[in-house]
Formats: C-alpha cells, structure tokens, sequence
C-alpha cells in the first residue's frame, strides 16, 4: 500500500485490541497512511512484540471491560493529541464453543463484557475527543455471525448482534454533529483466532479440523476467507473522503456468507 492511498491528511487513530491480530493490521495500516496511531490491548507477549515493530506507535495496556482502564487509557491519549479523529472497535473473543444449555455463565458474562461492555466503555470515553474533531469517524468491528444464528457461538453471536444494533443507535445520536459511525462485518479471517475457533469447533462436534474448515469455506458463496488486510482497506475506505456520507451501516466483509451451521 502507497502512503497517503486513502487518506487525503493525517488523522489521529484509535484501536482497541492493536497489537495482534485484525487490530494490528488496522493499526499499521493507518500508520502506513501516515497517521498517529494508538492502541490499547491485554496480551503482554502482543504488547511487547508489537513495541518491537512498531516503536513510534503508543501503547497501553488495557483490559477493555474494565471501564476504570479504558478511561485511563483515553485520559493518555488526550495528553498527546488534542482530538481523536478515528476510533476502531477491535477487541473482542471468540468466547466458548458450546451448546447455549452447556454454556458457563462465567463465560458468558466474560464475552459479552468484552464484545458488547468493552465497546460500549471505549465509544463513552472516546466520544469526548472525538466531538473535537473536523473529520470524525467510527467503526466497530462486528461479524457476519451479526446476521445469522451461530450454533455453538451462542454469546459470541448475541454480541455481535447487539453490536448492530448499537452502531445503527449511535449513527442518530451522533449524526448532527457530523460523526460517522459504522460496522465492518468479517466473514471467517484468516489468522490465529480463527484456527483456534474451528479446533474448539471441531472438537466439539467430534469431527476433523479439516471438515470444519470446509465447513466454514462451504458456507461463503466466494469459497475463501478474508485477510486481515481486507478489513483494513475497508476502514481506510471508511474514514476517507470517499466514505464522507456512509454511516449507520453494517457492512458485510465475507465473500457472502449463505448462512451459519454447524453441519456438512
């Protein structure tokens, strides 16, 4: 990617959950377009390799379900910049893998209070700085399964559900004053966390990891898995120019996904 490919001026970045995974790629993305970029997030191995790459880009830890550190993490990020132009939702678990019945509620409550609470603490916190700002935008990073029932996926699903519902919510609240808030809806993408996802998926069901692959790939139209790179681009595309006038939006990154099951 050209610097500067997207972004018409340098913007003052946000993302949750920025040192692994889709939130690094966002992360670094944002920085090759020349931005100043911060990040928060939980893994101190992820914190520490991602220091190493990327020295010029702030770092804090943070527990984002924890709403005492999302707001010491934004009270630091005030301290650099005067406005938040861009705030990037990423964090998020896969939570358990498990009918609803077979659920532990300490699991339950642990994904939604990261995927639903932790949002909801990081756009309260951010909103602030973000009302500052002459080019604000949004974007949470939510699912396809934000369109279908996801068998086995119960909290992950209820989640990223409400996760619509919420950016759609915020696009009104926010809209007056020019704040663009929006979703970006991945399909399965490649990486760690989903190899992760279908073994937990696979020995649940008592089935090969390679069957829940193609499982997975059989239910997206395209036949393919998205990069993380892909959901990059699209937050760039989001908060450019290009983007000026979409909002409220939940937008599918997936190659079409025809539905979510948990057979062959």
């Amino acid at each position: 990617m050209n610097k500067m490919n997207f972004l018409s001026q340098e913007l003052n970045v946000v993302v949750t959950a920025g040192a692994s995974g889709i939130g690094k790629t966002i992360a670094q993305a944002y920085k090759n377009e020349g931005c100043r970029v911060h990040i928060c997030d939980i893994s101190d191995e992820s914190i520490s390799s991602f220091k190493s790459e990327e020295s010029d880009i702030f770092v804090q830890k943070t527990d984002v379900s924890v709403y005492s550190e999302v707001k010491s993490f934004f009270t630091n990020v005030a301290q650099q910049v005067n406005s938040v132009d861009v705030l990037v939702n990423c964090a998020g678990v896969a939570g358990p893998t498990a009918n609803l019945q077979n659920v532990d509620p300490g699991d339950w409550d642990r994904t939604i209070a990261v995927n639903l609470n932790g949002m909801f603490y990081s756009l309260k916190a951010a909103i602030p700085l973000l009302q500052k700002s002459q080019q604000p935008s949004i974007i949470n990073i939510a699912s396809s399964a934000s369109f279908f029932g996801f068998p086995l996926r119960s909290p992950y699903t209820a989640a990223k559900w409400a996760v619509i519902g919420l950016t759609k919510t915020l696009a009104m609240e926010l809209g007056g004053e020019g704040i663009r808030v929006n979703a970006i809806c991945p399909g399965s993408v490649s990486g760690n966390r989903i190899d992760q996802v279908i073994k937990a998926d696979a020995l649940e069901q008592g089935k090969s990891v390679k069957e829940i692959k193609e499982l997975y790939v059989k239910q997206v139209s395209m036949k393919t898995f998205v990069e993380p790179e892909d959901v990059a681009n699209l937050a760039l595309f989001l908060t450019s120019d290009y983007g000026r006038y979409i909002s409220g939006q939940a937008i599918g990154l997936d190659g079409h996904t025809e539905g979510l099951s948990n057979s062959l």
